[in-house]
């Protein structure tokens, strides 16, 4: 099963959000159950042996993908959401945009000193919520072993805006 062409189950919307862009739609992928499976299993796959202990979901694809590769790890889970979507204390870390600024919050007590944090999202594109994820789990005081990732547009080059953070992505277009 792990040798299934995931590539097949993600659809290029052209023009979307904007003129110019083209989407990488997910969804054909999460409606197939094979599919689903194997995309998890292949973003746990270089991370079997880190021993993580909680997980973050960068919303909202990053919640789909991070709750069940959490229980396949027997991590926590902890979402990072945007602006004024959490009830408690928060923090929040700030990145830019094409035109302007935007910004994702945590939970205070999201993660205890020294956890072993992994992040998950669906693609990594430009790199800025990303990077500002991993200043979130790092200002928290977590131990942030890598990022993983579905899908990534390597010539955005987001994988830069990482620094010397490891990163892995099942699926890499150009």
């Amino acid at each position: 099963m792990n040798s299934l062409n995931l590539e097949k189950f993600i659809r290029d919307v052209p023009d979307f959000p904007k003129p110019g862009i083209v989407f990488k739609d997910i969804t054909p992928l999460l409606r197939d159950p094979k599919a689903f499976a194997v995309a998890v299993d292949k973003m746990v796959e270089p991370l079997q042996d880190k021993k993580i202990d909680i997980v973050i979901g960068i919303e909202s694809r990053g919640f789909i993908f991070g709750a069940p590769i959490a229980q396949k790890l027997r991590a926590g889970f902890a979402p990072a959401r945007k602006l004024k979507k959490l009830p408690w204390q928060t923090i929040r870390a700030t990145y830019e945009l094409e035109y302007g600024t935007d910004a994702i919050e945590m939970h205070r007590d999201a993660i205890q000193r020294g956890q072993k944090a992994l992040i998950v999202d669906d693609l990594l594109a430009t790199g800025g919520t990303m990077r500002a994820c991993c200043e979130l789990v790092e200002k928290l005081g977590g131990d942030l072993v890598a990022c993983t990732l579905l899908i990534e547009l390597a010539s955005l080059k987001g994988r830069e805006k990482l620094g010397n953070r490891t990163a892995y992505s099942v699926l890499q277009y150009s």
